[in-house]
C-alpha cells in the first residue's frame, strides 16, 4: 500500500480519522493524501448569477477550509508522515472515488457522523454511497459522538 487517500469534512469526527491515517501509514510507509471536497459555487438563478454577498460569504468559507486543511497537513509532516492536502469543488462522492483513481489511492480512509436511518432513507451517507462505488477498500472511522 502506497497512497491512503484521506476524506476530510472537518466535523468532530475529522481528527480521529487523522489519528488513525497516521498509525496505518507510518509503518508501511504509505503518502497520505487529505482530501477535502469543498461545497460547490452557489448555484445560477436564472441566468444570472446570485448576489455578490453570496460568492463573497462562499469565498471567505472555502480560504478558510483551505487555510485549515493545510495546518493538518504541516502536523502531519511534523509527526513524519508524507502527506499532501488537497481541496477540490464537486459533488462529495463523485470526487471522492475520481479522486481515489487519480491518486492511485490503495484506501480510502473517512469518518461516518452516525446519523440515524430517518437522516440516511432522506437523504443518504456519503460514507455508504463511497463504500458502494469504491473499487479500493474503504475504512469508516466512526464519530466519537456516536453512543
Amino acid at each position: 500500500m502506497r497512497n491512503f487517500l484521506v476524506a476530510i469534512d472537518f466535523s468532530p469526527v475529522t481528527q480521529s480519522v487523522l489519528e488513525l491515517a497516521g498509525k496505518l501509514a507510518g509503518p508501511v510507509g504509505a503518502k497520505l493524501w487529505l482530501l477535502h471536497v469543498a461545497a460547490p459555487d452557489p448555484d445560477f438563478v436564472g441566468f444570472k448569477v446570485g448576489p455578490s454577498y453570496i460568492r463573497d460569504h462562499q469565498a471567505d468559507i472555502l480560504r478558510q477550509e483551505h487555510k485549515d486543511l493545510q495546518a493538518m497537513a504541516v502536523e502531519l509532516e511534523q509527526q513524519g508522515q508524507d502527506v499532501e492536502a488537497l481541496m477540490v469543488q464537486g459533488p462529495t462522492t463523485d470526487t471522492i472515488t475520481e479522486m481515489t483513481g487519480k491518486l492511485e489511492a490503495d484506501l480510502i480512509i473517512m469518518g461516518s457522523h452516525g446519523k440515524g436511518a430517518l437522516f440516511r432513507a432522506m437523504v443518504g451517507s456519503v460514507s455508504e454511497q463511497v463504500l458502494r462505488e469504491s473499487t479500493v477498500p474503504v475504512l469508516i472511522v466512526p464519530s466519537p459522538d456516536r453512543p
